[in-house]
């Protein structure tokens, strides 16, 4: 090759060196702003993908990071096709684009088309700058940069995150949502073309402010896909009869409490929490709590969570019933609550554990003072002597109290402590105070609660509660915090499932599908807080009803206020016990071997035959007794029912209830009947206790 020739093209080569050189030291030296870019809203999702809430960028934008994969594939290539159809091949600037739209603005007198590629848009959307030629080349530039140091595919995302839909709306997740009320998964042409037409004009074209300007819009790009052969003729004219959006729908705020609280937690680029949330049982339980709440009056709320114990998932989380009820913000999972007796069956549970106590163990239930605290029955009766699987299934005060009393109180919360679960004991003076913890007094979070129950479930077996998928599969792969043996957690689990059902529900043996839960209610002082917690196939199910600024309410048990929610949760779940089986009796109780659908079989409930029965009474007189407490008489029969004390007729008060004041020790007899002629007998012995003091 002559030297002419070779002269020129080695200066060519060292200029075009040079100018590559100049170009990456500029690179180095002034990188694109990606500010924006690193701002974006947490998303959280359920365990399926479906959206639960968002929260917005702090200027009170919704930048939702945008996901190609997650995004309607025909709209992307409609999108390239109208806005950027060589946005593969050119480098970040399309100057054939360039050129044409700079004849197209020559020839109208003005800027009427920027010949921008998407590359080029999102430079301008990183740093947002008034229009002009000096700033178009400073676009290219930018876009130069961009398409060195990102992938088309991070391009066109970023693009997507960024672009403007109208108002504090960015990117096409977040106007599909508002305006369309869907992920952009999957679209319909006439939806595709308004997408497409937005970020051109957003404000002037914004549906919900200006509907006919957005249908024209759209209609225009709809033309243009036509022309393009996009799409075809018959496709154009049925999107563009279709019916515009001309309006902004909130966002989904599905398990508000818990989804703000993990999308406060984001950092850095992370902006999609994957939960363990059901959405679909989310949304049935919300709706359950929010009724519940309404019919127990207006400044009630409820709080339910169901936790899949197998995985620790925490499939639903209600944290009220509603945001326009009083307290309605505040996350009554995550409040510290009083648990009424909801603890007891870890009392038990500990002392079957050390020997203390076994199931058949015949405990006092009578007025007994341990140091400076006197604890009393629910009902403010005592039972006299019943075994301890009596004790717990009937949730009596005194036997927990002495059960607690022989484990020790700081013993206790030393090993809820050692599996991760704090209580809050109120300071006091007294130093036997410890011992109502076994009666709720001390605070919880219901979580927590969940926490316990689902180890219960377990065999004893504690693990901490997971609300993201990671965390699922990583508890699938630990062993857990042995709270108790096996064999005491079976034996808890065995005798809550012979609880008595809330009123107006069959017991589990009678129902086709086996939902018998192993459950246990709480109420705690002032009817405050009632709960209703319990175990059933593979779920632990956590109820709270009550007044979020800690109000009393009138007569508001776990067992009528928040045990029907509990077991609405489980016939929602449709979860067969998994539970061992229950201790004892091997078979049906008595009453119920024979079932006559014709009768209501009178029964006595209170006091049982032969049983001792204590009364706490005033003076140490052994006739002439004066009652403090007078024993409340129960029968299971339709009203009206009539007491016989060894053949004298009792005298109801006005509310229809028997109270009843022997009038002296020994034995009694006494008879109810009914109207329907049946006739019920006990035979008791009375034992006065002089003073609150022990027999």
């Amino acid at each position: 090759m002559p030297d002419a020739l070779i002269r020129p093209l080695v200066k060519a080569l060292i200029v075009l060196m040079a100018l590559e050189l100049l170009l990456a030291v500029l690179n180095l030296a002034c990188p694109p702003d990606m500010t924006r870019a690193m701002r974006a809203s947490p998303v959280v999702l359920d365990r399926n993908g479906v959206f639960l809430r968002a929260l917005p960028v702090d200027d009170g934008r919704w930048r939702i990071r945008a996901d190609l994969d997650s995004t309607d594939p025909v709209f992307l290539h409609n999108l390239l096709g109208v806005e950027d159809e060589r946005f593969y091949w050119h480098p970040g600037v399309d100057a054939a684009a360039i050129a044409r739209a700079l004849l197209s603005n020559l020839h109208a007198g003005g800027i009427v088309s920027g010949g921008s590629t998407i590359t080029m848009q999102t430079a301008r959307l990183l740093s947002p700058h008034p229009r002009s030629y000096g700033n178009k080349a400073i676009e290219a530039l930018r876009a130069l940069q961009l398409e060195l140091r990102y992938s088309k595919r991070d391009i066109l995302q970023l693009y997507l995150t960024l672009a403007p839909y109208g108002g504090n709306l960015e990117g096409v997740r977040a106007a599909s949502l508002s305006y369309f009320g869907h992920e952009p998964d999957s679209l319909t042409l006439d939806e595709q073309a308004l997408l497409i037409s937005l970020p051109q004009a957003p404000e002037a074209r914004r549906p919900d402010l200006h509907p006919k300007a957005a249908q024209g819009a759209r209609d225009l790009i709809l033309r243009r896909m036509q022309a393009q052969n996009l799409i075809g003729a018959q496709a154009m004219t049925e999107a563009m009869q279709a019916p515009a959006a001309r309006s902004r729908l909130p966002f989904p705020m599905l398990a508000w409490h818990l989804a703000g609280r993990l999308a406060r937690q984001v950092k850095g680029l992370q902006a999609t929490i994957h939960t363990t949330i059901d959405a679909r049982l989310q949304t049935r339980l919300e709706q359950m709590a929010a009724a519940t709440a309404k019919a127990q009056g207006p400044n009630v709320s409820a709080a339910v969570m169901v936790v899949d114990i197998r995985t620790r998932g925490v499939l639903a989380s209600v944290g009220g019933a509603g945001l326009d009820r009083p307290g309605g913000w505040l996350d009554m999972t995550q409040a510290l609550r009083s648990p009424g007796s909801s603890l007891k069956p870890f009392i038990y549970g500990f002392a079957f554990e050390n020997g203390v106590v076994a199931p058949d163990t015949r405990l006092m239930d009578a007025p007994t003072r341990f140091g400076d605290y006197q604890p009393e029955d629910f009902d403010r009766s005592f039972h006299g002597e019943v075994s301890v699987k009596e004790a717990l299934i009937n949730s009596l005060n005194v036997p927990a109290v002495a059960v607690l009393s022989r484990i020790g109180p700081d013993v206790f919360q030393a090993r809820l402590a050692a599996v991760g679960v704090k209580l809050v004991r109120p300071k006091s003076s007294l130093h036997d105070a410890g011992l109502a913890l076994a009666l709720g007094g001390a605070g919880i979070k219901l979580a927590d609660l969940a926490e316990l129950y689902a180890g219960l479930g377990d065999h004893g077996l504690v693990k901490p509660l997971a609300y993201e998928l990671k965390d699922e599969q990583a508890n699938l792969k630990v062993s857990g915090k042995r709270l108790m043996r096996a064999e005491a957690a079976d034996k808890v689990i065995g005798i809550l499932r012979e609880t008595p059902p809330p009123p107006g529900r069959l017991p589990g043996p009678l129902m086709r599908v086996a939902n018998r839960p192993a459950y246990k209610t709480g109420t705690s002082y002032g009817y405050r807080d009632a709960l209703a917690v319990g175990v059933a196939g593979g779920y632990a199910v956590m109820v709270w009803t009550g007044r979020p600024d800690g109000g009393a309410r009138a007569d508001a048990t776990g067992r009528e206020s928040a045990g029907p929610l509990l077991f609405d949760t489980f016939d929602l779940l449709r979860a067969p016990s998994q539970a061992p089986q229950a201790i004892a009796p091997p078979g049906a109780p008595l009453a119920l071997q024979t079932l006559d659908a014709a009768q209501d079989h009178l029964s006595i409930l209170f006091p049982p035959n032969g049983a001792t029965v204590y009364v706490e009474t005033q003076g140490r007189a052994v006739t002439d007794l004066k009652v403090a407490r007078p024993l409340k008489l129960s029968a299971h029969s339709a009203a009206p029912i009539q007491w016989y004390v060894d053949g004298q007729p009792l005298k109801p008060d006005d509310e229809g209830d028997f109270d009843w004041s022997p009038p002296q020790e020994g034995f009694y007899d006494l008879t109810v009947t009914n109207a329907s002629g049946q006739s019920a007998k006990t035979h008791v012995r009375v034992v006065a206790i002089p003073d609150g003091g022990r027999p």
